[in-house]
């Protein structure tokens, strides 16, 4: 499956993969990469709700865009994270750095 891209008012949302694993991780930082730069974007929102499965190159492509949008002045959204998927974020780290929302917090 590939990613999903979608730019709209300096918001770039992507649609995780099922599986972001490091066949995927390259495509996906080449390309966020790309479309952060060319198109100056301020908030990036990954996006969780097809995802089950991220290995260490996935996190590392989260981590490496969360100091690049910090550097900008930016910010990085997780949103729709299964409880898998919010294990992988609380036993990395990335809850420290990366914004969750939850649905809750989408409707207000």
């Amino acid at each position: 499956m590939e990613c999903n891209y979608e730019l709209k008012d300096g918001t770039l949302r992507i649609s995780v993969p099922r599986e972001l694993d490091h066949h995927l991780a390259t495509q996906l930082r080449q390309e966020t990469d790309l479309l952060i730069e060319a198109y100056h974007v301020r908030k990036l929102i990954f996006d969780f709700s097809g995802t089950e499965f991220m290995d260490s190159s996935g996190i590392g492509v989260l981590i490496g865009r969360c100091k690049s949008m910090n550097y900008s002045g930016g910010e990085v959204i997780a949103e729709n994270l299964n409880e898998r998927v919010q294990k992988i974020f609380v036993v990395s780290g990335l809850h420290k750095i990366i914004k969750i929302h939850t649905k809750e917090e989408d409707c207000q």
